[in-house]
């Protein structure tokens, strides 16, 4: 009995020190990026940021999902061409990896220059919503 409880805890530790090594990992690339984090919230259906507006640069999308009930995600994608085709989304946009229900994801660092792009989220699934840059 002894043994199994201390298998259990020693594989608990190494669980916890994992995940806060990722969020240390995640945090450092976040403060070493000169990227502006750029913050958006879903909830059922929807972005509540209908537009937005930003000057040329390096980004970092962090998304939050405000109680949508299930796993959602981010694309952005150059206005005018097919946001249907992954071939079109810009990847470094993409989160990290889906963002839970009441939890919050970041993206990579993507660099956006002068135009239009739309941001949209198949899996809530929402409409898409114009990013200007300047």
């Amino acid at each position: 009995m002894k043994k199994i409880i201390s298998i259990v805890v020693i594989a608990l530790t190494f669980t916890l020190t994992g995940n806060a090594q990722d969020g240390m990992k995640k945090d450092a690339m976040m403060k070493d990026s000169k990227a502006t984090i750029v913050s958006l919230e879903q909830t059922k259906g929807e972005f509540t940021q209908k537009e937005i507006t930003l000057k040329k640069g390096d980004y970092i999308f962090e998304i939050s999902n405000s109680n949508v009930g299930h796993q959602v995600g981010f694309v952005l994608v150059p206005k005018g061409k097919d946001a249907s085709k992954p071939e079109n989304h810009i990847k470094t946009a993409y989160v990290t990896k889906a963002v839970e229900n009441n939890s919050k994801e970041t993206s990579n660092v993507t660099s956006l220059k002068k135009g239009e792009y739309v941001y949209f989220c198949p899996l809530n699934p929402t409409p898409q919503y114009t990013l200007t840059v300047e």
